[in-house]
């Protein structure tokens, strides 16, 4: 009788990627760029069973990264592509006994109220993780580095669930910031 392995947590959130997220036909990027399918990583950081699955498959990531409980403060990124996988991360580390604070960086600073960019617990002095569904041309996790730094953080790391592979590892490692990514378009069949 042979046994049968049963889907890592890593497998598994590439298949329900592959199964919710990505949609084909022509469709125009955030660059002005078109391709021929969309990956809507939306249908996944907001899905019962993917978003808890993001939030450890990111977590492992960074830990074997060398991004472990004592290197990462918080973690958050330019809204509303990164709230759900900061909040993952979040439950993920709770879970875990870890402490790791969420963190949501507005476009623009409020005009009322704190006037505040970024929303959550104070980030100044703190190590952070910048996270993101997908990248392309690395312009949100970008945005959202300046305005960490801008607020006194330490960005240690830029973490993508989806790279595209078109130019923003490259942008963001010129900061000085090193990136990582949980897929690429071959895994999930794209290239």
């Amino acid at each position: 009788m042979t046994e049968t392995l049963s889907p890592t947590p890593r497998e598994q959130l590439a298949a329900l990627i592959r199964e919710l997220a990505v949609v084909h036909g022509t469709v125009t990027l955030s660059s002005g760029a078109t391709a021929d399918y969309y990956v809507d990583l939306r249908r996944v950081t907001l899905h019962h069973r993917a978003a808890p699955l993001i939030g450890h498959v990111l977590l492992d990531t960074l830990e074997e990264a060398g991004f472990g409980p004592a290197d990462v403060d918080a973690a958050g990124g330019l809204t509303l592509g990164a709230d759900p996988i900061a909040t993952a991360l979040l439950h993920a580390a709770a879970s875990r006994g870890l402490d790791l604070d969420a963190f949501v960086v507005r476009k623009a600073a409020k005009a009322h109220g704190m006037q505040r960019q970024i929303e959550g617990p104070d980030i100044s002095g703190r190590r952070v993780v910048v996270v993101e569904d997908t990248t392309t041309t690395g312009g949100s996790p970008i945005a959202a580095i300046e305005a960490c730094r801008a607020a006194g953080a330490d960005v240690v790391a830029v973490a993508t669930i989806v790279d595209r592979a078109t130019g923003a590892k490259e942008k963001i490692e010129a900061l000085g910031v090193p990136y990582l990514s949980l897929f690429g378009l071959t895994d999930l069949g794209l290239a």
